[in-house]
């Protein structure tokens, strides 16, 4: 029975020219139905098809990176997170903050950065993405603040 995830999932795929694979459009049901990056263990724990191993999930993965679907949103500890692109243009991806209690990380969408620029010469910015740290709501209020 199609969903309509599975409906926008396929027309995603469609319109980026690529197979719409069973690995595929479930990889793109899971990223769109969080609100936060997750990263490849965590993608894989919320895919209903436990068949799919981890190359398999790997390679989905950088095939929607490939076509600008899903981008690598940062790096935490050794591993990528990874989100729908949508709310990112070719230059800037929108702002994240973390958690430093629970280690949650949000995406901060409402908010828009400038370009920085590189005062060494040489240098040339072509990409931009800003990671926040801090304590969530949340935390905030169960510290007693």
């Amino acid at each position: 029975m199609k969903t309509e995830l599975d409906t926008k999932a396929r027309q995603m795929l469609k319109a980026a020219k690529l197979y719409r694979t069973e690995a595929r459009i479930a990889v793109l049901k899971v990223l769109m139905q969080t609100r936060s990056p997750l990263r490849q263990n965590q993608i894989a724990k919320r895919l209903p098809a436990k068949h799919l191993n981890k190359v398999t999930i790997y390679r989905t993965l950088e095939s929607l990176v490939d076509v600008g679907l899903v981008h690598r949103a940062f790096m935490q500890e050794r591993a990528w997170h990874f989100e729908l692109a949508h709310h990112c243009s070719a230059t800037q991806c929108h702002p994240h903050f973390t958690c430093l209690s629970c280690g949650q990380t949000h995406c901060l969408t409402g908010i828009s950065m400038p370009m920085a620029e590189s005062p060494y010469k040489g240098f040339v910015i072509s990409r931009q993405q800003v990671r926040l740290e801090g304590v969530c709501p949340a935390c905030h209020d169960t510290a007693g603040h």
